[in-house]
């Protein structure tokens, strides 16, 4: 049984309290929008979600520190604490503004930098996934039996299917991107977390953004690299530490960095 087994139980608790907000609040009329200095929107559910979370996590573990996209940093042990639980209370904002129902919770639990713990829910979808480290990797639709995620075996670039966010993030990197798009037999923009779920369930060989935060990405890191695939940042580094990020199927992924211009994991 892995030390996280309890940590993952409360990780999925916490996603059943968000998706209870979430789904009360998508689609409302009354939906209370407004906008950061970053000029990005936020919701009266984001801070709904991640005050309740934080609440929660609070009274169940109160010596770890909490990081949300909306209420910043909670240092409760420390300057540099052990265990940090990562919140993006609705990763794609913007979509659950317009009524798309690509949108997720987002929680993730980062232990001395590794991240150990993560839990995507998509209400909307229909679909959860969920990892801890030693325990695999998992997804669950429509409130089915939990199945095994496995990440794909294609083995060349010309045969991979890639997902990404937005072409206009690349801008610094246009040139090898669209290079890699050039390169593999199918390009899909299903976009933010989902892209990168996909590549854990085997559908998808390739996700890549170039600029991320660690609550994009700190729940995702265990779900696909449990299910055999790999995560860095599109230099190399580790995830969720890197302000970009690459998941593959593990077996493409040095190729990958090479296209992209970074630095190979070998």
């Amino acid at each position: 049984m892995s030390e996280y087994a309890d940590d993952l139980e409360l990780a999925l608790r916490l996603a059943d309290i968000a998706d209870a907000i979430s789904t009360s609040r998508f689609g409302s009329l009354d939906l209370r929008v407004e906008t950061k200095p970053d000029l990005t929107p936020v919701t009266d559910a984001d801070k709904a979600i991640e005050q309740a979370l934080r609440d929660r996590l609070r009274d169940e573990r109160p010596a770890d520190a909490v990081v949300g996209e909306e209420f910043g940093d909670t240092d409760v042990a420390g300057p540099t604490p052990a265990r940090r639980w990562i919140i993006d209370p609705i990763d794609a904002t913007k979509n659950f503004v317009r009524g798309v129902p690509v949108w997720a919770t987002l929680i993730g639990l980062v232990a001395d930098d590794d991240s150990v713990v993560g839990v995507v829910s998509a209400p909307a979808l229909g679909r959860r996934w969920w990892a801890a480290s030693g325990l695999g990797s998992w997804t669950a639709v429509a409130g089915n039996q939990p199945r095994p995620n496995r990440v794909s075996a294609v083995g060349t670039i010309a045969d991979a299917s890639l997902s990404y966010s937005e072409l206009g993030d690349w801008d610094a990197r246009r040139a090898a991107f669209g290079a890699l798009l050039n390169s593999v037999w199918r390009t899909r923009a299903y976009g933010d977390f989902w892209s990168h779920m996909l590549v854990a369930e085997g559908a998808v060989d390739i996700s890549a953004e170039p600029e991320v935060s660690v609550w994009d990405v700190a729940a995702l890191v265990p779900i696909v690299v449990e299910a055999g695939g790999q995560v860095t940042g599109v230099d190399g580094g580790s995830s969720p530490q890197s302000p970009s990020i690459v998941c593959t199927n593990a077996v493409l992924h040095d190729a990958v960095l090479t296209m992209l211009g970074g630095a190979t994991t070998d």
